[in-house]
């Protein structure tokens, strides 16, 4: 099988079952360290809750991501600038982002914006500083398909997503192989990022599970700390200094009916 990231050829490393009624097959690549399942066939079935119902910790997660973000913009990007969160889910995150105090906005080409109504992304938002895709990229079926249609409307890209563990585990040991779901089919390893990031013409960063793709230059002891930063109360200096869009949006919406 081919990789879906540089091209070389993947070789076969182990079969599993997932949705408890298809085996399949994840194909490995030496070359940039990305592993993929076979074409995923499935996904009509996976998908007919965009949402998967094992995901529990989608508001923990998102209000965890809300505040390591506002740190990374707050310090490395313009506070004023406008932002996208792109499989954006329910609206969630560019909810949190906006009652901080950021111009964010949604975009999901298979998920209901429940959260966020209101400030779907268009070509008429405006220029767009930077995007976040958090638990995106292993759902992607053409990685290097979905990284353009980003970078295309921003060289800069905050995510999440699980690295490969060395040595890569069997389908039993990892939970984030979602064989109950089946949603996942794409995972990297940091060489695989490096890999793109080169290609790009990019800098690639990463703390282990949250990483950004990204023109610009950042101390990599930052990024790699950014837990102790969220630690330290850095997100409730942010949002002393932050002025909440809550308030305005609703007046906002109102103005619409």
């Amino acid at each position: 099988m081919i990789c879906k990231v540089c091209n070389a050829t993947s070789q076969k490393i182990f079969s599993s079952r997932i949705l408890n009624k298809y085996d399949i097959e994840y194909f490995y690549c030496k070359e940039c360290g990305f592993l993929q399942t076979e074409e995923p066939y499935w996904l009509s079935e996976s998908y007919q809750s965009s949402i998967n119902m094992s995901d529990t910790g989608i508001i923990e997660r998102n209000i965890y991501f809300s505040k390591i973000t506002a740190i990374i913009l707050y310090f490395l990007f313009n506070q004023s600038s406008k932002y996208l969160d792109f499989a954006g889910g329910y609206g969630i995150l560019t909810r949190l982002m906006r009652d901080i105090g950021f111009d964010f906005y949604w975009s999901d080409e298979y998920t209901q914006n429940l959260f966020a109504r209101g400030f779907e992304y268009s070509e008429n938002t405006g220029n767009i500083k930077l995007i976040t895709c958090f638990e995106g990229f292993e759902h992607f079926i053409n990685p290097i398909k979905e990284i353009e249609k980003m970078l295309n409307i921003s060289k800069n890209i905050l995510f999440s997503t699980y690295l490969l563990p060395n040595p890569i585990p069997k389908p039993d040991d990892w939970w984030y192989y979602g064989l109950e779901h089946g949603q996942h089919v794409s995972f990297y390893s940091s060489r695989t990022f490096e890999l793109i990031a080169k290609r790009k013409g990019l800098s690639y960063y990463s703390n282990g599970s949250m990483h950004m793709l990204t023109e610009k230059k950042i101390n990599k002891l930052y990024f790699k700390h950014l837990d102790r930063l969220y630690g330290f109360g850095i997100f409730s200096y942010i949002k002393r200094k932050m002025k909440s869009r809550t308030s305005d949006d609703m007046k906002y919406i109102i103005s619409t009916y």
